[in-house]
C-alpha cells in the first residue's frame, strides 16, 4: 500500500532545489521531498515493505517501480530506524574509537557497517550500525547521500528544547513496538535508551522506571510524550498519576505543516529531521 500526501507547491521537475529523505523501518519506508527555502513546498510518501524479504531486496524494488527516486536531488538523506545505536559525549569522541565503543555496547552482527553523526547542538556523537548491503545500494543510488540513526535527529532536537527553563526533561517518542528516550538536565544528556515495548503498561513501567532511576521531581520536572500511541487516554492517565508536568507534542505546531494533509501522520522523527541541519 502506498500513501502520498503534500502541498501543492512540489515541482518536480525542478528536484535539483529540493531535499529527498528516506526513512527506512522494518515496516515501511517513508519519504519527504522538501524544498528547505519553501515552508510549504513538502511532499510525504509512505511504502509498505514486504517482511519476507530482506531490507536490501525491499529498497531495489521499491527504486524500481517509483520514478520520482531516480530524480536528481540537492540533497539526500537516508535515516534508519534502530535500537542499535550509541551515543558519545563529543569531547570524548574519536574516529578511530567509534566501532570499538559501538560493540562494547552491542553485540556483532555479519554484514554491517558502523557509521556516526556528529550533533552540534546536543554536543554528541550518535554511532549507529546498518547493513552493508543497504549503506552500498543507497550509496549507489544517492549520490553523496547523508546518513543518519533516528536517534541523531531525535537526540539533536530534545537537546534544543530541554534547554527552555530549570527542570529536568524526559522525553520519548512512541513507535508501534518500541520506544526511544532521552534525558536531559538543560541540555546535557543524561540518558539515551530504545525499550522495546508496546502495551500501555509497559510503557507507563519504563518511563516511570527511568524517572526513579534518574531521581527526576514529580512536581517540578518534564515529560514530554510524541509519536504514535495506541491508547492514548490509558497512556495519559496512568502517567498524570505520577508526574504532574506532563505534556503530548504536537509535531503540526512544532514543524509548521498545518497546510499538510495528513500531517500528523508523517514520523516525528522524519520531521525533525529536516529541522536539525545535521
Amino acid at each position: 500500500m502506498t500513501e502520498e500526501f503534500s502541498t501543492p507547491s512540489i515541482d518536480f521537475t525542478k528536484t535539483e532545489q529540493y531535499s529527498l529523505s528516506v526513512r527506512l523501518s522494518t515496516e515501511e519506508f517513508s519519504f519527504s521531498i522538501y524544498n528547505p527555502t519553501q515552508e510549504k513546498a513538502y511532499t510525504f510518501i509512505t511504502k509498505e515493505t514486504n517482511e519476507n524479504l530482506s531490507m536490501a531486496v525491499n529498497i531495489k524494488e521499491v527504486i524500481k517501480e517509483n520514478d520520482f527516486l531516480k530524480h536528481s536531488f540537492k540533497r539526500f538523506n537516508v535515516m534508519q530506524v534502530t535500537k542499535r545505536f550509541t551515543l558519545i559525549p563529543f569531547d570524548l569522541f574519536e574516529d578511530e574509537m567509534a566501532e570499538s565503543v559501538f560493540y562494547h555496547n552491542h553485540s556483532r552482527q555479519d554484514n554491517e557497517i558502523v557509521l556516526y553523526n556528529i550533533l552540534k547542538k546536543a554536543n554528541a556523537v550518535v554511532v549507529f550500525a546498518m547493513d552493508k548491503s543497504v549503506h552500498s545500494q543507497l550509496t549507489d543510488q544517492f549520490h553523496g547521500a547523508h546518513f543518519y540513526s533516528q536517534a541523531s535527529a531525535l537526540s539533536e532536537y530534545f537537546s534544543g528544547r530541554s534547554r527552555l527553563g530549570n527542570s529536568l526533561k524526559m522525553y520519548a517518542y512512541l513507535r508501534k513496538n518500541s520506544m526511544d528516550v532521552f534525558c536531559y538536565d538543560r541540555g546535557r544528556l543524561l540518558l539515551a535508551n530504545d525499550f522495546k515495548c508496546s502495551e500501555t503498561a509497559d510503557i507507563i513501567y519504563y518511563l516511570l522506571f527511568v524517572w526513579k532511576q534518574l531521581d527526576f521531581n514529580q512536581e517540578r520536572d518534564e515529560l514530554h510524550l510524541t509519536g504514535t500511541f495506541q491508547n492514548k487516554d490509558a497512556l495519559t492517565t496512568g502517567l498524570k498519576k505520577f508526574v504532574r508536568q506532563f505534556f503530548i507534542i504536537n509535531p503540526i505546531s512544532e514543524f509548521s505543516l498545518t497546510g499538510l494533509s495528513k500531517a500528523e501522520e508523517i514520523p516525528f522523527d522524519l520531521q525533525a529531521l529536516s529541522l536539525c541541519e545535521l
